[in-house]
């Protein structure tokens, strides 16, 4: 493996390619966002011999942070780039492309900003044209952890015929209303027009998961998803993953729930990413040989 080496995004667009082509790399880049008005940042894992293998097309999955987080957390709090490496080279799980997106606090939703939007209609896109990934819904997963959780299942909830499969780390999905000491309260997201910024329960319960999952059971696809939380997390995340997973069950949707020692924290995280990496590439079309 070779040691993570982030490069800016024009010399991404230039072709450049760091020294070691043939292990896996980081690379930083960004996309214009015409629903943010801005730049959209990102990180992108891309395989073992990805430079090489020109006529390869992989699978790919969109890591979610969590508030406060950055794109960067991924590879360095969460050594993602390791335990894929580990994990590809054991034959546990396909090669495959990441992409870690900047989201600030929005929390994924079009609300302080039209992260939602952004995401869909400008990254996914951008990323498909930009990267050999395999542009089917077999061929593409997400997962994120607390916001990036909660983002993780409104977007397969929302839209399922994109993604294959779902990871949710600790996910911040509280059914009823966030604890009084949630960032989701303090974000200025959730909040009605004219307020300031003062957290709303209306506009909570309005872009949390359930009013989605009616819909979603509808279209009768299947959508496996791994979801877990520590059992000392401060936010009682442990409950609403339990009840999560008992809705899923109960609609014979696929679903695993892993409750494991800690709390809200990278060690959490970074201890459970190979066991939901497993179960979300289990389902998943593996690497392609294109024609040249």
């Amino acid at each position: 493996m070779r040691i993570t080496k982030l490069i800016p995004a024009a010399a991404l667009a230039c072709g450049a390619i760091a020294f070691n082509t043939h292990a896996s790399e980081v690379l930083s880049a960004e996309v214009q966002s015409p629903a943010l008005g801005r730049a959209l940042t990102y990180n992108v894992y891309l395989p073992t011999g990805y430079a090489q293998n020109t006529n390869v097309r992989y699978p790919v999955m969109y890591l979610l942070h969590g508030n406060g987080g950055v794109r960067n957390d991924w590879v360095v709090k969460g050594k993602m780039q390791k335990t894929v490496d580990t994990l590809v080279a054991d034959g546990e799980i396909p090669p495959a492309i990441y992409v870690m997106p900047d989201a600030n606090t929005n929390w994924y939703v079009d609300l302080k900003e039209k992260m939602e939007t952004a995401f869909i209609n400008d990254l996914m896109p951008h990323i498909e044209k930009t990267y050999r990934t395999l542009n089917t819904r077999d061929g593409r997963v997400i997962g994120g952890l607390s916001m990036g959780g909660y983002g993780a299942l409104r977007f397969v909830l929302k839209y399922p015929e994109k993604f294959q499969a779902a990871a949710l780390l600790s996910p911040a999905i509280y059914s009823t209303e966030p604890p009084a000491d949630s960032s989701a309260r303090s974000v200025k997201v959730f909040a009605e027009p004219n307020t300031n910024g003062a957290y709303s329960k209306t506009v909570w319960q309005q872009y949390n998961y359930p009013p989605l999952m009616d819909a979603f059971l509808a279209k009768g696809i299947k959508v496996p998803m791994y979801i877990n939380s520590g059992d000392d997390d401060e936010f009682a995340i442990e409950s609403d993953a339990a009840l999560l997973y008992a809705q899923l069950r109960k609609a014979k949707q696929p679903a695993e729930l892993r409750i494991v020692n800690g709390k809200h924290e990278w060690m959490v995280w970074e201890s459970t990413l190979g066991d939901s990496l497993k179960y979300v590439f289990s389902t998943v079309s593996r690497p392609q040989v294109t024609a040249k």
